[in-house]
């Protein structure tokens, strides 16, 4: 079947969403000859035009659609932003530009793929100089296990899967950062403030948090197996799901804190403050609860 359009390089013009593109049939047919915009005006199919304009009309957003057709006419795009990508991925998959979608997925960063700012040499040479914050720095992935990092200020700091196993962080700032997976494991976090950290998925199985404040921080899911909790402050902290399987809590505070699915099994609770705690979802096998106060918790 003869194509409806003059020639492969006769002037098309195009009404993506009320915005108006001019291209060639050679260019929408040549780089991604198995598109659905190759199939369109390869001839196969009628393309039904406006009578008046001549143009054909798709609906879609005609936002990111030039960079559509930058990319079929010379194989490559600007630098955008991830949003951006991820827009320009939705229009190359409606169109199906397996191509575009490759390139697209290749070269936008995962939100895990930053690199950290700073590297393990680099920490040691803060605490040789006594430059120890870290407020707001990327440190994500780092292996600072076994490293005295004391009193050192990591508020807000992005420390999603780094490794602080075997480290001594006492009285050391976390609050509000962002510590998802990372590992804790045996570390020294005796009065360190977590306030309102999220920390969930981490590991800080054996850890010291004797007196920490953990106030508001996201636990969901985290393993504090045999972790020393003595007096530490958990108002309103999330531990759904959490692991606390003989973990010390003697004299802790949990009020309003979340524990559906948390398991305290053998757990030390005495003296703790669980007042109004809701406890339907807990598991409580073996936890020792002498002295604890448990007025008005729903069990």
């Amino acid at each position: 079947m003869a194509s409806p359009f003059q020639s492969s390089t006769s002037p098309i013009l195009l009404n993506i969403g009320g915005r108006t593109y001019a291209t060639t049939v050679d260019t929408l047919t040549h780089r991604e000859p198995d598109s659905m915009l190759a199939a369109m005006f390869s001839g196969r199919h009628t393309v039904p035009k406006d009578p008046d304009t001549g143009m054909v009309f798709i609906d879609r957003d005609g936002k990111h659609f030039r960079h559509i057709l930058n990319w079929l006419r010379d194989g490559v795009l600007p630098l955008l932003h991830d949003s951006q990508y991820q827009e320009l991925l939705r229009e190359a998959e409606y169109y199906q530009l397996i191509g575009l979608v490759d390139y697209i997925n290749e070269n936008m960063k995962k939100p895990d793929d930053e690199e950290p700012e700073l590297t393990r040499r680099d920490i040691i040479k803060c605490i040789q100089s006594k430059r120890l914050r870290f407020r707001g720095v990327n440190l994500s992935q780092l292996n600072l296990s076994k490293l005295d990092l004391s009193f050192v200020d990591f508020t807000f700091a992005c420390l999603k899967n780094t490794v602080f196993s075997h480290a001594n962080l006492q009285k050391a700032k976390f609050g509000d950062v962002e510590a998802v997976g990372s590992n804790f494991e045996d570390a020294n976090l005796r009065e360190c403030e977590f306030l309102g950290a999220n920390l969930s998925e981490s590991i800080l199985d054996r850890a010291s948090l004797q007196s920490a404040n953990l106030q508001d921080a996201s636990l969901v899911d985290c393993s504090f197996c045999k972790a020393d909790l003595r007096s530490a402050h958990l108002q309103s902290a999330n531990l759904a799901g959490a692991n606390l399987t003989g973990a010390n809590l003697e004299g802790a505070n949990l009020k309003g804190a979340k524990l559906a699915g948390t398991n305290l099994q053998g757990a030390n609770l005495q003296r703790a403050y669980l007042r109004e705690v809701d406890l339907r979802e807990t598991l409580l096998e073996g936890a020792k609860l002498g002295g604890a106060n448990l007025l008005g918790a729903i069990r």
